[in-house]
């Protein structure tokens, strides 16, 4: 069975991911190579903390599935780029569907892969969390070094299919501003 690399697990999270308590599941990998990246070690092979099974991972987790219960909390999925990984999230869902458990599942997101990774995750993501970073293509490709097309194509098949989304944009110091934040979410 394929291994997730992970850059880490934080379990008993409230109010940060997602509804109730969550278990942050952070996958190792990014297309993106954000100037001010908060999880470098998501972009280096030395940066994997660990590496486990879906049934491994399960395992983990369900240590908390009473407070998931109590709370309508679950599992959030972040990294690095969560979608990159959406083989493991849908296997892990599936063990966890066999063993009776319905766990919110909240995915922290660039959205800048391509759409069947989005496609394949849809029937089971609870919410959504998407970091557009700024709308203008070109602050968008000097922060990121790659282009936003993918990200607006994902946003707007999941706006389309009435999809739980939470959209941050970001101030990013000396490559965007107040103004274009605010026009950002004006596009949006």
């Amino acid at each position: 069975m394929k291994t997730s690399h992970l850059i880490g697990l934080s379990r008993h999270r409230i109010g940060v991911d997602g509804t109730g308590v969550t278990t942050l599941v952070a996958f190792h990998g990014c297309p993106l190579r954000c100037k001010y990246c908060l999880n470098p070690q998501a972009l280096s092979l030395r940066g994997v903390w660990k590496r486990l099974t879906p049934e491994e991972l399960y395992n983990y987790v369900k240590q908390d599935d009473l407070y998931f219960r109590a709370t309508s909390g679950g599992v959030t999925f972040g990294g690095g780029e969560p979608l990159l990984s959406c083989r493991e999230i849908l296997h892990l869902h599936k063990i966890c569907r066999d063993k009776g458990h319905d766990w919110r599942i909240t995915i922290e997101t660039s959205l800048n892969v391509p759409k069947v990774f989005v496609e394949a995750l849809y029937g089971i993501v609870h919410h959504w969390i998407v970091d557009i970073k700024d709308m203008n293509p070109e602050i968008y490709k000097a922060y990121t070094g790659e282009d936003n097309r993918q990200v607006i194509e994902n946003l707007q098949l999941l706006i389309d299919r009435k999809a739980k989304i939470t959209v941050r944009v970001p101030l990013i110091p000396s490559f965007n501003t107040e103004a274009d934040v605010d026009n950002s979410i004006a596009i949006l």
